[in-house]
């Protein structure tokens, strides 16, 4: 049976993890997990997912839940099997661990609250708040400087080979780039030749053609 991957068309971490099964070449099923009806804190999803949130993976009764984890994990079972996310070596990964966690609080964090604004809270039937979005932007550019120094020195965010720290900004960053219209490379050369390159993979195509309907 083909793996399960439980998630929202509007879910961003969703996205990542079928990003992941596209690069590690795993095949999946994708099951709908209604969010704004609420499906995600009820069962049977919160038989999946206690805490109520997409994405899941269900890998023939081997269930988990938070997408990096969900990453790592599929990194370990298929380590020779498409893209690796992780370095071998113990420092590299140690550095990728680094990175990929200050993907998490210095882009994801505001880069979700924007998408969040601009494109779910619609479908909850909240109201954008446009300070909120504003001061994310401001935010998410300052942060865009230091990233220009980090890739001015090296190819990617851990060094020069591609890991989870660089895959796992695609989701929230092809949304700003492609739809917001935000110019996070403007004026920083590495940025953008990193943006590019990222959003150019087949993985992001095919995911955001399948569940965003972005071509």
């Amino acid at each position: 049976m083909p793996l399960k991957l439980y998630g929202w068309r509007g879910s961003s971490p969703a996205h990542l993890v079928a990003i992941i099964l596209h690069e590690k070449q795993i095949p999946y099923e994708w099951v709908e997990v209604d969010l704004p009806k609420g499906e995600h804190k009820a069962l049977p999803f919160t038989n999946v997912n206690p805490f109520g949130e997409v994405p899941a993976i269900d890998d023939n009764g081997f269930v988990l839940y938070e997408s990096r984890a969900i990453a790592r994990y599929l990194d370990e079972k298929y380590p020779n099997q498409g893209i690796q996310l992780y370095p071998q070596d113990l420092q590299k990964r140690a550095i990728a661990d680094q990175a990929a966690w200050a993907e998490l609080w210095q882009f994801y964090r505001y880069g979700a609250t924007i998408v969040f604004e601009v494109f779910n809270k619609g479908l909850f039937g909240l109201a954008t708040d446009l300070a909120i979005i504003a001061e994310a932007k401001k935010t998410i550019i300052q942060k865009m400087d230091i990233y220009e120094g980090i890739l001015s020195k090296q190819k990617y965010l851990a060094g020069d080979e591609l890991t989870l720290a660089d895959i796992g900004h695609i989701p929230i960053m092809g949304r700003l780039v492609e739809e917001v219209r935000l110019e996070l490379g403007a004026g920083r050369p590495n940025v953008q030749r990193w943006i590019d390159e990222l959003l150019s993979r087949e993985s992001w195509r095919v995911v955001k053609q399948k569940y965003i309907g972005l071509v």
